[in-house]
């Protein structure tokens, strides 16, 4: 009978903050065999991330408002609507939301009760690209709801602009080919990202 040596957590961690320092799956591989630490394959290093359970990816502190934001991203040839909700004093990620679709003022308001129910009653601030659902769910909620100033324009596209450059990368080798996909992949994904981007933040 074949024993199967699970991989220490302290190389799993080391493995994965490679990769959220910008390294490919690949690469990442590479770079633990060439430190002599583990040789492991790069599916290998897929599979930590589907299987890595963070329990939390926000320290909380004093909330000063909810900054929010939408994109575009591809899941294999599917095209889907991340919601990011960015904290501007420290600057950590709060929460995401990823639908199939993007005009879904239920799915928005859903999204936002979670938010509240997590992190209590701040005001929002959004961009003014015309999307009449959130102001929607704002004056639903009764959220006070202002366009992004310039510095939370900033820094909500800086951080959304890192997020697509990642998973741009992540789908790129796996991408999804399951019919009527839950998307649970990449909602894994973007947990482990958010958890390691605020872990980094505060350190």
């Amino acid at each position: 009978m074949s024993i199967r040596n699970r991989t220490h957590s302290n190389i799993i961690g080391y493995g994965l903050y490679l990769y959220f320092l910008g390294l490919s799956f690949r690469n990442t591989a590479k770079a633990l065999s060439f430190l002599k630490i583990t040789k492991i394959s790069h599916v290998s290093i897929w599979h930590w991330i589907q299987n890595y359970k963070p329990k939390r990816f926000f320290h909380k502190r004093n909330i000063k408002e909810y900054i929010i934001d939408e994109t575009a991203i591809k899941a294999g040839s599917e095209l889907l609507w991340l919601w990011v909700v960015v904290e501007p004093n420290d600057k950590q990620i709060l929460s995401f939301h990823i639908s199939k679709e993007r005009n879904m003022f239920v799915a928005i308001e859903r999204f936002l009760s979670r938010v509240l129910d997590k992190y209590g009653l701040h005001q929002v601030s959004s961009d003014d690209g015309g999307t009449w659902y959130l102001p929607q769910a704002c004056k639903f909620l009764k959220l006070n709801h202002h366009l992004h100033s310039p510095y939370e324009k900033s820094l909500i596209e800086r951080t959304i602009q890192y997020i697509k450059d990642r998973i741009d990368n992540s789908d790129d080798y796996f991408p999804c080919k399951k019919n009527k996909c839950k998307l649970n992949h990449i909602k894994q994904w973007l947990k482990l990202f958010v958890y390691q981007h605020n872990k980094e933040i505060i350190s």
